[in-house]
């Protein structure tokens, strides 16, 4: 009984705080007081109380419009969004920011963050990637706007980090033309990820997926087609030996141009 009455007191105390700190809200929006407002907004931003202080910013950013004050009530306004993962919305002010202040203190910062909003809003690899691009465009841009930035390493491992997820996807989108055995869509589509990115960490698969495929696409072919596919088949499996002597694949590679010779010289005719 004890301990129920204890849990019921703090229990009643915490409304009883939480009803008190409401009502001062109350009192901060009703002020007509605007230094008032904006100390308070500055105030709840610092105990990152975002909600409130963005509903303040909000009305201070129109009163102060062409003011002295606009630039960094703007800049606290978007600060605001992001402390409250609100990375679209983050991105779009950061943005108009850069905009609008664009010999502003901040106007690096913003130009990195409306970068590094794209770069958070971006989904996982099997999604469409479109924002994901959008990202990788705006951190370059970032870079071209401060190339002497001390955050331009940290905006290319981004990019990298980016790239890799696009390649991700156009790996993984190739493999499953070749899943569904279709063979052609599957060598067009290793090719474009191979000319693409050209440092691809998928390489030596990508490599290895087109000797296969053709391979497999000369064996299910017509006769009059055979000569020719397993003819591509030799060459894709001597231009993968090229890159990769040692590869893990190297016994079925030599299985492809074995049984791929046998079947030319069938069908040479």
């Amino acid at each position: 009984m004890k301990l129920n009455k204890l849990i019921f007191l703090l229990l009643l105390l915490c409304l009883m705080i939480v009803t008190a700190c409401t009502n001062n809200f109350q009192k901060v929006l009703k002020s007509t007081n605007m230094d008032y407002k904006e100390k308070m907004a500055i105030k709840y931003y610092n105990e990152k109380n975002y909600d409130r202080a963005l509903q303040l910013f909000d009305e201070l950013r129109i009163f102060n419009k062409g003011s002295l004050k606009a630039e960094e009530i703007a800049f606290y306004y978007a600060n605001c969004y992001f402390g409250m993962n609100d990375f679209y919305t983050a991105g779009f002010y950061y943005k108009d920011f850069v905009n609008t202040f664009p010999n502003s203190k901040h106007a690096e910062e913003c130009a990195y963050l409306a970068a590094y909003c794209k770069y958070m809003e971006s989904p996982k690899y099997n999604l469409d990637q479109t924002i994901t691009k959008d990202a990788i465009k705006e951190f370059q841009l970032f870079i071209d706007m401060y190339p002497t930035s001390n955050k331009v390493e940290e905006a290319n491992n981004k990019i990298d980090e980016l790239r890799a997820k696009l390649q991700k996807k156009d790996f993984e989108n190739a493999k499953l033309y070749y899943v569904m055995e279709d063979y052609k869509a599957a060598i067009i589509s290793f090719r474009n990820l191979l000319k693409e990115y050209l440092d691809t960490i998928y390489k030596e698969d990508a490599l290895y997926y087109i000797a296969k495929a053709y391979y497999n696409y000369a064996s299910k072919s017509i006769e009059q087609q055979k000569y020719l596919r397993f003819k591509s088949a030799i060459e894709s499996a001597n231009n993968f030996k090229l890159y990769f002597p040692n590869s893990k694949y190297k016994k079925d590679i030599e299985q492809i141009i074995k049984i791929s010779s046998k079947e030319i010289v069938k069908y040479k005719s």
